[in-house]
């Protein structure tokens, strides 16, 4: 390539740029004007969340490819400084260009984003731990109310925050749990947030009706019934049967509709809708089969019902709740209007109903696909932040995609510069057995990429924090965010 060609490419490269800033700005700024008012302490935050959408609807990797071969940026780690990282580029490019150059972002203006996220975090978790960037949070099992040893041996571990389940126990209990762990934290020196899970409307199995032992195989048929409706089930279809105790999945379910019993362990697809409730078909579970139980998850990913986020049982605990937690964590939420919902609770039961934490968990589809207006309803109002529930998530989705669901959730949350909480399923087999799976250990460093990793109750729990704390601070040397950071390498040194 002549010179004379290459500062015609270059040339026109940078025109492509200029004509993609000033389009992001125009479709930023609609999109921000569709979005409700926020405080002024996020409305930054919502103009970048806006212009990574619009820059993410296109399909940028030819540009990419150019402007690496220019030892440009290829604009990979973008999602917390949208325009400013352009800007930056453009910059770069006009030189190249022998043409004018635009401002250049200050140091300060460009990592901007990046220290609004820090401060969200901070105020989310709490002072950040010396060695190590991500917080841990850590879900009490029900005896640890009893227990003030559990909270001392989590604070020496410098566990930033405890979560508690409302789906179990009472407030009793949860008075103790708060009690104890506010001690161990003053005790020792490390005070840990309190997040309260409230249940949400889980749709569950109800009674079941099955022969003692019989497990559940692919190509069997299960009759779900509407609550109450066991004994008209078992008359007209037999067994195995089992109700559900949400009567309007049931209702608006349809022919060709997959359920999905306890985190998918069972896959199933409606093939008759009966007056008592319906009829599957299992397309999906273990070889050995699978035995039918009550309290165990339904999903209904194809079936569109309504059903309130905030259940009766999620309103009466929020009285609690509202007075004793740092954090909420919304289950369930599929909306910007579900989020209202609970801030108008919130609201009717203290004046500074804005200052408590909210952890929006994204359990459904519907949830993901309306993440961006669900995100600036609750942030525009209140220290925010999401959760990455991916056992639901999972079943909701399908597991092909959830790997690649994870990865952009993490984009979005960096977006709107709102902190990320990697949950479910986190070193589950070491803190259930002592002995971690490889795939484990591969999971929780990836979860390196969010601001909070949330472990579940175990047998050898200690361990596990221990084992995640280790790997999080190695992980901190080479990687923030999406950007891997090239410390010295000893491996193969000398």
């Amino acid at each position: 390539m002549t010179a004379h060609e290459d500062r015609f490419q270059t040339k026109a490269l940078l025109k492509q740029l200029d004509e993609l800033i000033a389009s992001l700005r125009d479709e930023a700024q609609t999109q921000r004007h569709a979005w409700p008012e926020v405080q002024e302490s996020f409305e930054a935050s919502a103009m970048n969340l806006a212009a990574w959408l619009a820059l993410r609807r296109r399909d940028l990797r030819p540009l990419q490819q150019s402007l690496m071969t220019l030892g440009l940026s290829s604009l990979g780690h973008l999602e917390g400084r949208v325009l400013e990282a352009l800007a930056a580029v453009r910059a770069s490019l006009a030189v190249i260009a022998h043409e004018p150059s635009s401002a250049r972002p200050s140091v300060d203006e460009f990592f901007a984003g990046q220290e609004r996220l820090r401060l969200r975090t901070e105020r989310m978790f709490g002072e950040a731990h010396p060695m190590r960037p991500v917080a841990v949070m850590v879900t009490c099992p029900s005896e640890s109310a009893d227990d003030p040893d559990f909270f001392a041996k989590l604070a020496q571990r410098g566990v930033e925050a405890i979560r508690i389940n409302c789906a179990h126990d009472d407030r009793d209990a949860w008075g103790r749990m708060i009690e104890r762990a506010r001690a161990a934290g003053t005790a020792h020196g490390r005070p840990m947030r309190v997040f309260m899970d409230l249940a949400g409307p889980k749709i569950r199995t109800g009674k079941v009706s099955t022969k003692a032992g019989h497990r559940v195989e692919r190509g069997d048929h299960i009759a779900i019934a509407f609550e109450r409706s066991l004994k008209d089930a078992k008359s007209d279809f037999g067994e195995p049967a089992l109700e559900c105790t949400l009567d309007a999945a049931l209702q608006s379910a349809d022919a060709g509709h997959r359920i999905f019993y306890d985190d998918g362990k069972l896959g199933m697809v409606v093939i008759r809708v009966t007056h008592w409730g319906l009829v599957a078909k299992v397309e999906t579970c273990a070889d050995k089969g699978v035995k039918l139980k009550p309290e165990k998850g339904l999903n209904f990913p194809d079936t569109d019902f309504s059903v309130d986020a905030l259940t009766p049982k999620d309103l009466d605990d929020l009285d609690f709740v509202a007075s004793h937690a740092d954090a909420i964590e919304y289950s369930f939420v599929q909306s910007a209007a579900d989020v209202l919902q609970l801030q108008r609770a919130l609201a009717s039961r203290r004046d500074d109903w804005s200052s408590l934490g909210l952890v929006l968990k994204i359990e459904t589809a519907r949830a993901v696909a309306h993440l961006p207006e669900i995100l600036v309803q609750a942030a525009a109002a209140q220290p925010t932040a999401i959760m990455i529930a991916r056992g639901d998530l999972a079943v909701e989705i399908g597991f092909n995609r959830m790997a690649e669901m994870q990865e952009e959730m993490l984009w979005l949350a960096e977006a709107a510069q709102v902190p990320a909480i990697w949950a479910t399923q986190v070193l589950e087999q070491l803190v259930s057995s002592g002995t971690p799976s490889r795939g484990e250990m591969t999971d929780a460093a990836m979860a390196a990429r969010a601001e909070c990793v949330m472990l579940n109750k175990g047998p050898h729990l200690c361990e596990g924090i221990d084992t995640l704390d280790g790997l999080l601070e190695r992980m901190s040397d080479h990687q923030h965010k999406k950007t891997p950071e090239l410390r010295q390498l000893k491996s193969w040194s000398a």
